[in-house]
C-alpha cells in the first residue's frame, strides 16, 4: 500500500497509511522558501538600513514625529527538477501521469505600508502588506498555473522609546515571529499548492500573532499567542501560546529558553504498528495539548584568542499526557571563519536528530517539528531530501563551506548524510507504506528497512547586484541510500535539480 492516483491528482507526493491523506501543510511547509531565504534575510537587512537613511526614497511622510513608509518586495524563480522524489511515482502511482521531470516559473510581489508615531515616551507603529504569488507550469507537487492574493502583515503595536530602560513592545495582528533559532516556531505562513510560489515561499507571517516583549539590559522576555496562516484545504486549526527568555551577549552570542503549549489542533499523528509490521495508525487530533520546551545557545568558547570559532546547540523536549507522548530533538554545531585568508572561508559542521516512534513500545515517540524554518541554512534536513523528510525520525550529519570572493559574491557548498532513527516507523506521514519480506513472508510496513536514507550535495551562489537586488543560483543532487531504495525494493535513481532567482526589496 503506497501512493494512490488520487494523491497525485491532488498534488500529494507522499505515501499514506489507510484512507487518511497526509495534510498538505505537512508536505509543503518544510521546503517552501528554501531557495530564497538567505536572499530575503539579506534583503531585510538592507531594507532596515535604508529605512534609517535620511534620503530613503520610500518614505512618504516624515513630519512632527509621524513617519509613513512604503515597502515593496518581489521575486522571480525558475526551477528545473529531474527524477523528482527519486522517481517513486513510477512504483506507487504508475497510472497517475505524474511527471518526475519538471520545469516551472514562479514569482510574487509583496507591497506594504508602515508607520511610526512618537507619542511622548512611547512609539505607536503598524504595518499592512499583501502577497500576490503564482506559478506558471507544473511544480514538484503536481500543482501549477495558479496563484492567490493574501494578506501578509496587518498589525498594530506600541513600544517604549529608544532610550527607555526597561523596555517593552506590544503588538497584535498578522506578522512575522521566530522563537529562538527557528527550530519549532518560525515559518508562520504557507505558500505553494493553490497559492503558488512553492520554493520562493514569500509568506512568513502568522495569521494572528499577539506578542509582548519586555527587556532590561541584555535580557529579553517574550510571551506570544500564534495562529499559523495555513492553506485553506489543510488548516489544522492549531493555536499555540508560550514564552521565550533570552540573553544576548557580544559577537552574536546568546542563550535562551522557549516553552509552549498547543491550546487546540486538528493535526493527527501517525503511530507505528506494533513491531513495525502493518500500516501505521493515526492518532486523531494528536497535536492537541502538546507541550514543548526548547533550550538554545551560541558561544565563542575561547574568547578573543580564538574569536572566529563558535559552538551552538539546541535541544527540544515534547510531551502530551493525553496521548502518552514523549519526544525529543536537537542539534550541535561548530564552525570557524578563516578571516585572515582570502575569500574568508567559513567551515561548519552540524549534527541534528529528531526522535521517531519506536515500534516496540505503546508510547508515541515521534517528534513534531511544528513550524520550523526549513531552509538549508537553517533547519532543513538536507537540500533535496528536505522535500521528502520533515524533521521527524531522521538525523543528519551536515557539513558546509562558505567563501566570499568579493563583498558582493558568496559561494556555499553543503553536504548532508541523512539517516532514519527508527526502522519500520513513519518518517514523513506514513512514508510510502509498502511490502517488505520479513522471515520470508511479505508484510506491509511503513518507513524504511535500512537507516541510511540519502546523501545530498548543494552548491549555492549569491550575488548582491545592488543594495536592493539579489541574485541566487543553486544546483543540488540527492543520492538515494539503502533506506530510500528499500521503499521501492530497487536502486532508485539520482535526483537532481537547479534554480535561479532574483529578489528585489525596497
Amino acid at each position: 500500500m503506497g501512493w494512490t492516483d488520487s494523491d497525485f491528482d491532488s498534488g500529494a507526493m507522499r505515501g499514506h497509511a489507510g484512507p487518511h491523506k497526509p495534510p498538505a501543510r505537512q508536505r509543503r511547509r518544510r521546503i517552501s522558501g528554501w531557495a530564497g531565504t538567505a536572499v530575503l534575510m539579506s534583503a531585510s537587512v538592507f531594507a532596515s538600513e535604508r529605512a534609517l537613511s535620511a534620503d530613503d526614497r520610500m518614505i512618504l511622510l516624515d513630519h512632527d514625529g509621524l513617519t509613513i513608509r512604503m515597502h515593496l518586495q518581489a521575486g522571480l524563480n525558475v526551477v528545473a527538477e529531474q527524477n523528482l522524489f527519486w522517481n517513486y511515482a513510477d512504483t506507487f502511482a504508475p497510472s497517475s501521469g505524474f511527471d518526475s521531470n519538471a520545469t516551472w516559473l514562479e514569482g510574487y510581489i509583496l507591497p506594504g505600508l508602515s508607520f511610526t508615531k512618537e507619542l511622548g515616551g512611547v512609539v505607536a507603529y503598524g504595518k499592512v502588506s499583501a502577497v500576490a504569488s503564482g506559478t506558471l507550469g507544473i511544480d514538484a507537487y503536481a500543482t501549477g498555473n495558479t496563484g492567490r492574493v493574501t494578506l501578509e502583515e496587518g498589525y498594530l503595536g506600541l513600544r517604549s522609546g529608544e532610550k527607555n530602560e526597561p523596555s517593552f513592545d506590544l503588538s497584535v495582528g498578522p506578522r512575522q515571529f521566530k522563537a529562538g533559532t527557528g527550530m519549532l516556531l518560525a515559518n508562520g505562513g504557507s505558500s505553494g499548492f493553490d497559492r503558488g510560489a512553492l520554493k520562493l515561499g514569500p509568506r512568513k507571517a502568522w495569521e494572528m500573532a499577539s506578542i509582548g516583549r519586555f527587556g532590561f539590559d541584555n535580557f529579553t522576555g517574550t510571551v506570544f499567542y500564534l495562529d499559523a496562516n495555513e492553506l485553506n484545504e489543510s488548516d489544522t486549526q492549531t493555536r499555540i501560546v508560550g514564552g521565550d527568555f533570552r540573553y544576548d551577549g557580544e559577537a552574536d552570542t546568546f542563550a535562551g529558553l522557549t516553552f509552549g503549549h498547543v491550546l487546540q489542533s486538528d493535526s493527527p499523528y501517525p503511530q507505528a504498528a506494533p513491531g513495525g509490521i502493518g500500516v501505521p495508525t493515526l492518532v486523531a487530533n494528536g497535536r492537541d495539548g502538546l507541550n514543548f520546551v526548547n533550550a538554545y545557545g551560541r558561544a565563542i568558547p575561547f574568547g578573543d584568542s580564538f574569536d572566529n570559532f563558535f559552538v551552538a546547540g539546541d535541544f527540544a523536549y515534547q510531551w502530551n499526557d493525553r496521548i502518552d507522548m514523549r519526544a525529543w530533538g536537537g542539534r550541535v554545531q561548530v564552525g570557524y571563519t578563516f578571516a585572515e585568508y582570502s575569500w574568508a572561508p567559513t567551515i561548519a559542521y552540524s549534527y541534528q536528530t529528531f526522535s521517531g516512534d519506536d515500534p516496540s513500545t505503546s508510547r508515541l515517540e515521534r517528534f513534531d517539528p511544528l513550524y520550523y524554518e526549513g531552509s538549508p541554512s537553517s533547519w532543513s534536513t538536507g537540500s533535496k531530501s528536505s522535500m521528502v523528510f520533515i524533521n521527524s525520525n531522521v538525523n543528519a550529519h551536515q557539513l558546509s563551506l562558505r567563501v566570499q570572493p568579493t563583498e558582493r559574491d558568496t559561494l556555499t557548498l553543503r553536504y548532508a548524510y541523512i539517516s532514519a532513527n527508527e526502522l519500520r516507523s513513519p518518517i514523513q506521514f506514513g512514508q510510502g507504506t509498502h511490502l517488505d519480506i520479513i522471515n520470508g513472508v511479505p508484510n506491509p510496513v511503513a518507513g524504511v528497512s535500512a537507516k541510511h536514507l540519502s546523501d545530498d550535495i548543494f552548491l549555492e551562489y549569491n550575488r548582491v547586484l545592488n543594495p536592493n537586488t539579489y541574485l541566487t543560483a543553486g544546483f543540488s543532487v540527492s543520492f538515494p541510500g539503502p533506506g530510500a531504495d528499500s521503499v521501492v525494493s530497487s536502486d532508485a535513481p539520482v535526483w537532481t535539480g537547479g534554480f535561479v532567482n532574483v529578489v528585489v526589496n525596497f
